[in-house]
């Protein structure tokens, strides 16, 4: 039997992005994807057009769907547009003892569309962080969770402790938009700091690479990874992917979680 894992997130209609991107990147990583889909988008390379929020309780009958049938190994979530979404989001993750879960807190996208309402972000915080197994965010998202700047090496590691104290036993801060020509990520693993080091890709097409990455985290929880493990392959898979970033459209491009069959000449 293949691993299941579980995406709550927004559909992005240029599959970029959301559940298309995280479909594809469990896909990559032979494990089969399920889907409660939060919110549906219209948008492309340019930007968010568009939004409609699913009705909570359909999020939760989503969710209830798959578990009950197909069952889950690993959850992450993504896009959870309000507080009332979140809240029932954080409720049947309870009542399903879905577990482990990624949370990726998505509070505003690569374009600058806010995702999420104050809120939200507030019931994130409050409710969804300590239900998490692992959180992924950037230094934007991180900076919202830990109520400070987030700017340096220093402040990440700061930011990652307070992160943790919230709840989840396992943050991974990323850097990709830290200035100088590394992108440094900080994994922060109960009291314990690694960095994950690399040099800064010259990439242009980068949208849903945040996706990509907690989906891969996700798929290697699925799989049955130590967590720290499947934070650090993850990031080596989303290298990859960034790398392999498609020009797609006449902005931002996505970055491509099929790269592997793009290396080996598949395509």
């Amino acid at each position: 039997m293949r691993p299941v894992a579980l995406s709550i997130a927004g559909s992005d209609s240029g599959g970029g992005a959301g559940i298309e991107a995280d479909l594809k990147t469990f896909e990559a990583h032979g494990v089969w994807g399920t889907a409660a889909v939060t919110a549906v988008t219209a948008q492309n390379s340019l930007g968010v057009q568009a939004s409609e929020g699913v009705p909570p309780e359909l999020v939760r009958a989503q969710m209830a769907s798959v578990a009950a049938d197909i069952g889950v190994d690993a959850a992450k979530t993504g896009m959870l547009v309000d507080a009332p979404t979140l809240t029932t989001v954080v409720e049947t993750v309870g009542q399903l003892g879905i577990s482990p879960l990624v949370v990726d807190p998505v509070l505003v996208s690569s374009h600058g569309d806010t995702l999420l309402d104050l809120d939200g972000v507030d019931a994130l915080r409050e409710l969804l962080l300590p239900l998490a197994t692992i959180v992924t965010p950037n230094l934007a998202e991180a900076a919202a969770l830990a109520n400070q700047a987030v700017d340096s090496r220093e402040s990440m590691q700061e930011a990652a402790t307070l992160i943790s104290d919230l709840g989840p036993p396992v943050v991974l801060v990323t850097g990709g938009h830290l200035a100088g020509d590394q992108s440094p990520d900080c994994l922060f693993v109960e009291g314990d700091v690694t960095w994950l080091d690399a040099p800064r890709l010259a990439a242009v097409h980068t949208h849903g690479s945040g996706c990509v990455l907690s989906a891969a985290v996700c798929a290697g929880l699925a799989k049955g990874m130590d967590p720290a493990d499947a934070c650090i392959a993850a990031k080596r898979f989303t290298e990859r992917a960034i790398a392999a970033g498609l020009p797609l459209g006449s902005g931002t491009g996505p970055v491509d979680p099929g790269w592997d069959r793009y290396v080996s000449g598949e395509r």
